[in-house]
């Protein structure tokens, strides 16, 4: 009768790590870098990496194949839940801002006036059977 009970005590308690200990508080746990609209406005077309880093901090990742592109990530969480998340990737041209990509647009970049249309390619002359030079 002892070892049932002892048996019966330990399968309850070892559910309660499947399910969660009731009673118990879990904190939000906040990841990466604070992304929002507000720091996303701060960010001009032509801006150097040195101030981009000071505006957004430490990317979460810089890609080590493709040094031009650094990708900020944000999360917070309780337990499993997913409260929140947000992403910007910043690509960059040399030393200078070339786009912003993501969550939250800065003005630079979500207006569709601004955004540079590649020239359309034109057509080559007809050969007209003389031989060029």
């Amino acid at each position: 009768m002892r070892i049932l009970l002892i048996s019966l005590a330990i399968t309850c308690l070892s559910a309660c790590g499947f399910v969660g200990f009731p009673g118990v508080y879990k904190i939000n746990v906040e990841q990466g870098n604070i992304i929002d609209q507000e720091i996303a406005d701060q960010l001009k077309p032509g801006m150097s990496r040195r101030q981009v880093r000071f505006i957004m901090g430490t990317p979460m990742i810089e890609d080590t194949f493709n040094q031009d592109r650094w990708d900020y990530a944000y999360v917070m969480r309780n337990g499993r839940n997913v409260l929140s998340e947000s992403r910007i990737t910043v690509i960059f041209e040399g030393d200078s801002l070339l786009s912003v990509e993501g969550d939250y647009l800065p003005p630079a970049w979500s207006d569709a006036s601004t955004v540079e249309e590649e020239p359309a390619l034109e057509e080559p002359d007809e050969p007209t059977g003389e031989p060029a030079g």
